[in-house]
């Protein structure tokens, strides 16, 4: 008899939860509500990942939600729960991982938007006081459906909201507004605030050739939002076809704090590389505009930055010293702003071979020193006592070595015109990766 009324119990229980549930989601509620009802209901920490097991929202009993996040990324360790969600989301069913040593059981149930899986919904350490192990799952599954629901009407929504947001963006940073009076307009309805700096950052990638181009594409989209969604929340963000704009504020508003928009632009490709390994990115950053039609200029200088990036074959994280790595700002350009406009790289390598090509040959045959030395030489005005204290020699030794370069190559560095010659060669063969 006993047994009879805790399965009595349960079922009015578990009709109760569906109806809560159902409730839910004709109230246009959000995923938070979903989580927490599970939460209270089943006594668990209850959560939702995302495909990149990221949480997007948890609930615990008696904690916050950012502890309850926190409590579930301690338990994604488990050895075998990656196993688990590609087993659910192919089987497109709850299951659970039972209790194994000091780690919790944890049911984890895909939730479907049509036929994909763009998160999952898990509850660790289900109670089974009341529901046991079956309805844990079926109450699990449920909310999941429901999680389901009320994601689809999100795309929907986001997807119109979307639209019309890029055809803004669109807008500005082709600079298509009739007068100031149509960009003041559009940037104000993307939350632009033109009393603040910004810069506009293109983030451009190439990806390998496979048949799931088109998905993977939106995978970096929507990774890119995400994550400068959490850490700059005031950003405008914008996905083309084969990048995605941002433009970001530099200065500190009420609610932010002053972002670097380098350090901003290299925490993103961190991310990028981690997720996808396999993508080119390159970052470029454009100069600071106000007023909304400076946005247009911004995003030209932006995108010309990657397509230079991109010509010289620059990918990986930035390091030190200009454009040495696949995050640059417009400004680090330097010369070769104008060097690039020739059209074939041939061509420039061609003139720093008519320039420097006989002391290349000799520094390769003779391991002598001097491209390093002139490029030092250069850098310190002509000082051959402040280059010998960067290369460690002593000045006669840099005095000797420029001596031996103008005898080498014919030219004659205390000319203008032989020294800007030799400056620009040295910058061609530094930014094409070939000489150090």
């Amino acid at each position: 008899m006993a047994a009879l009324e805790r399965e009595n119990a349960a079922l009015r229980e578990l009709v109760t939860v569906y109806r809560y549930l159902s409730g839910l989601a004709l109230q246009d509620a959000d995923l938070a509500g979903v989580v927490r009802l599970i939460s209270d209901r089943t006594s668990s920490t209850v959560a939702v990942l995302t495909q990149l097991m990221d949480v997007l929202t948890a609930a615990s009993p008696g904690v916050s939600t950012d502890k309850a996040a926190a409590d579930v990324r301690e338990h994604m360790v488990h050895p075998r729960l990656g196993q688990v969600l590609r087993a659910s989301r192919l089987s497109q069913r709850a299951l659970r991982l039972p209790k194994v040593g000091g780690m919790p059981a944890i049911i984890v149930a895909p939730i479907l938007v049509g036929d994909e899986v763009p998160s999952y919904l898990i509850t660790i350490d289900p109670s089974e006081n009341l529901f046991g192990e079956d309805m844990s799952l079926l109450v699990t599954e449920h909310a999941a459906t429901i999680c389901g629901v009320i994601l689809g009407r999100e795309r929907v929504v986001a997807a119109a909201a979307r639209r019309v947001r890029d055809d803004l963006v669109e807008g500005l940073l082709l600079g298509r507004g009739r007068d100031n009076a149509d960009a003041g307009r559009w940037a104000a309805h993307l939350g632009y605030d033109p009393a603040r700096d910004h810069h506009v950052m293109a983030i451009a990638f190439d990806l390998p050739a496979s048949p799931d181009v088109a998905a993977q594409r939106q995978r970096i989209w929507e990774s890119v939002e995400h994550f400068i969604g959490s850490r700059a929340p005031e950003a405008i963000v914008s996905a083309r076809e084969s990048e995605v704009v941002v433009v970001v504020t530099t200065d500190a508003g009420p609610s932010t704090p002053a972002l670097d928009a380098r350090q901003l632009a290299a925490a993103c490709l961190a991310r990028l590389a981690e997720l996808f390994p396999a993508v080119k990115v390159v970052i470029g950053i454009g100069g600071t505009c106000r007023d909304p039609e400076e946005i247009a200029r911004s995003y030209a200088q932006a995108e010309r930055t990657t397509q230079t990036l991109q010509r010289l074959g620059r990918s990986g994280v930035k390091g030190p010293g200009g454009i040495s790595g696949s995050v640059s700002a417009f400004g680090d350009l330097g010369i070769l702003r104008l060097l690039l406009q020739v059209p074939e790289l041939a061509e420039l390598r061609s003139f720093a071979a008519d320039v420097l090509g006989k002391l290349s040959m000799h520094e390769h045959d003779h391991k002598s020193e001097y491209l390093t030395t002139l490029a030092c030489y250069f850098r310190e005005n002509n000082s051959p006592q402040r280059a010998s204290r960067i290369l460690h020699v002593h000045p006669n030794t840099v005095a000797y070595r420029v001596k031996r370069i103008e005898e080498i190559t014919g030219l004659r560095l205390d000319d203008y015109s032989d020294r800007l010659i030799a400056q620009v060669a040295l910058e061609i063969l530094d930014s094409l990766g070939e000489e150090p």
